[in-house]
């Protein structure tokens, strides 16, 4: 997630502070697996074999999401984890034999919490940067960038847009960063800058997009995707994804459950379920043929 760039102080471990804890076995409605694409998942001896002992040994594999970024990971009615990402995590532990626990906290406090042995796994959106993988390993699941939408119909090209309006969630990169930039750089040259309209929310930037408020509405590629196949052809992709990068699981670093969370994924994208939850939840255009590790380093 873009707007997730900061990496807590190992320090600040003491005082950290989990704000839930959700337990969702591995076939359970509160977390759906890939079963609940049509596709099984089974557990896959291989990968489970690369598991240190005493995960093995307890059946559970402890997740930390912090459920505010949606389609990725966000709450249900009832308080639970759900979202891609999440059902990723579902099965990914299936295809380990383990049931997947997921405790939720605030974001800044997974990777401490992954250090301080709390945590096996950090699920939230995690962009893979070379900062972060001094502190963790990221098994690298997706792709994300940036990617604006416009109503269908509507013709807009991100690297053309002086002078349009553009719709944002307040506080991320899209508007802290990429359109305040693009916006300099029309008056730099001498071109009218980009309007930048500013919400709280997601939806309700989209929704500017949909009723012509704005000509467009930029945000993370899944989230762009997520919102086209929800809006009924209201919406189309305006240019390419930009500003690429991956996204990584989390696991302590140096740690043998990063080559089992590896296989394990690996294993789904060969027999089908990484897809088929990817398509689910329409973000296929980010998924994988080849599950790596540190792609931010080793890239």
């Amino acid at each position: 997630m873009r707007v997730r760039y900061a990496v807590p102080a190992v320090a600040a471990l003491a005082a950290l502070l989990l704000t839930g804890c959700v337990n969702n076995s591995a076939g359970s409605p509160g977390g759906s697996t890939g079963t609940a694409t049509g596709t099984a998942v089974g557990k896959d001896d291989t990968a489970a074999a690369l598991l240190p002992k005493e995960i093995t040994a307890a059946g559970v594999l402890v997740i930390g999401t912090s459920p505010n970024y949606s389609p990725n990971e966000f709450k249900d009615d009832s308080g639970n984890p759900i979202g891609w990402g999440i059902e990723l995590t579902d099965a990914l532990a299936a295809k380990l034999g383990l049931t997947a626990e997921y405790k939720v906290a605030n974001f800044d406090t997974i990777i401490p919490n992954i250090i301080g042995g709390k945590m096996h796994v950090g699920e939230s959106s995690f962009t893979d940067n070379v900062k972060r993988e001094e502190q963790v390993d990221f098994v690298n699941y997706y792709t994300a960038g940036i990617q604006w939408a416009s109503a269908k119909g509507k013709s807009v090209d991100p690297e053309n847009a002086c002078g349009l309006t553009v719709a944002v969630q307040a506080t991320t990169y899209e508007d802290t960063d990429e359109i305040p930039a693009k916006s300099d750089a029309c008056v730099a040259a001498g071109k009218p800058p980009i309007t930048k309209l500013k919400f709280d929310t997601q939806d309700a930037a989209t929704n500017a997009a949909i009723l012509g408020q704005a000509d467009a509405f930029s945000a993370d590629s899944p989230v762009t995707l997520y919102a086209i196949s929800r809006t009924g052809g209201k919406l189309q992709t305006a240019g390419k994804t930009f500003d690429v990068s991956p996204y990584g699981l989390a696991v302590a670093k140096g740690a043998p459950l990063a080559k089992a969370v590896q296989a394990a994924l690996q294993s789904m994208v060969d027999d089908g379920s990484y897809a088929a939850i990817l398509d689910k939840w329409g973000v296929a255009d980010g998924g994988l043929d080849t599950i790596t590790i540190n792609a931010a380093a080793n890239g």
